[in-house]
């Protein structure tokens, strides 16, 4: 595929506009046309070197657009993909960054119906940043992107989305939506629920004890520091997975919590272990 005609992302925030600019870099669309929600952001974004122009409305961005990249948050991804579909172009392909992909998929889809290609994506590139200002153009790199297809999907229109995500740096998995929901529950939703909920029991303690820790907490509850907001929309989205993989979890920590309680320090280090071998395998940071 040579570069997109024109690329258009409706409600540039971090990732949103880490697209931008890194379409822009890497020469992947000919035209970037955003929209945002605000007008205050869409006066600041008309002054930004990485995009061509900045819609008044998602019908008017759409417009012409080759690929659309829905940015919004988990709850607003459907009615705007609902809002647009009347504008987009016949074959428009529609995609979005959601870490919910179930219902947004299916939903997605069935509101372009024939008209134009819904395929679902989540690249695995968040921070506990929000907003355009903290975009960069090497957000993607060699990092994981979820795109997932629906069953007996068209091979083309799910191939281009592959290849606009690997043409912005990341490295593309493709896996069934609810497959998706069911790893990401694991491996980022439950992180966030642990390192907040631990902030939370910490925060009913002695305020003072937080100025003497080390870099372990610190490291530990990054991801503490997210929008709650934003986490409210995708636990809820997500909530049966989640609630899945905290049931597994709670039985985990209730083995550690009876090992140390008898004593059975063989079990403890060999959790303590199981632990470190995982870590220990994590491939490198980009």
């Amino acid at each position: 595929m040579s570069a997109l005609a024109q690329l258009t992302i409706l409600a540039p925030g971090l990732l949103g506009g880490s697209v931008a600019r890194a379409a822009r870099s890497r020469g992947v669309a000919q035209r970037i046309v955003v929209w945002a929600r605000r007008p205050e952001v869409r006066l600041k974004l008309k002054d930004q070197p990485w995009c061509d122009a900045v819609a008044d409305s998602p019908e008017a961005a759409v417009e012409g657009a080759s690929l659309v990249v829905v940015a919004a948050p988990v709850d607003r991804i459907v009615p705007l993909v609902q809002q647009i579909a009347a504008a987009l172009s016949p074959g428009t392909l529609v995609t979005d960054v959601g870490s919910v992909k179930g219902e947004i998929t299916r939903l997605g889809g069935s509101a372009l119906g024939d008209r134009a290609h819904f395929v679902g994506a989540h690249p695995m590139a968040g921070s506990e940043k929000t907003g355009w200002e903290h975009s960069t153009a090497g957000l993607f790199d060699h990092r994981t992107c979820f795109v997932t297809p629906l069953p007996h999907q068209d091979a083309a229109p799910v191939q281009a989305v592959v290849k606009f995500w690997h043409d912005l740096g990341a490295e593309v998995v493709t896996v069934d939506p609810d497959r998706h929901d069911e790893i990401v529950a694991h491996i980022s939703h439950l992180p966030q629920v642990i390192a907040s909920t631990l902030c939370s029991f910490l925060a009913q303690k002695n305020p003072a004890w937080r100025n003497h820790a080390g870099g372990g907490l610190r490291d530990t509850t990054r991801i503490a520091g997210s929008d709650p907001h934003l986490w409210r929309s995708i636990l809820e989205q997500n909530r049966d997975e989640v609630l899945r993989t905290l049931r597994q979890f709670q039985d985990e920590l209730h083995g550690f919590q009876m090992a140390l309680s008898n004593r059975d320090y063989l079990e403890v280090v060999a959790r303590l272990e199981r632990g470190k071998g995982y870590r220990d395998q994590f491939r490198p940071h980009p």
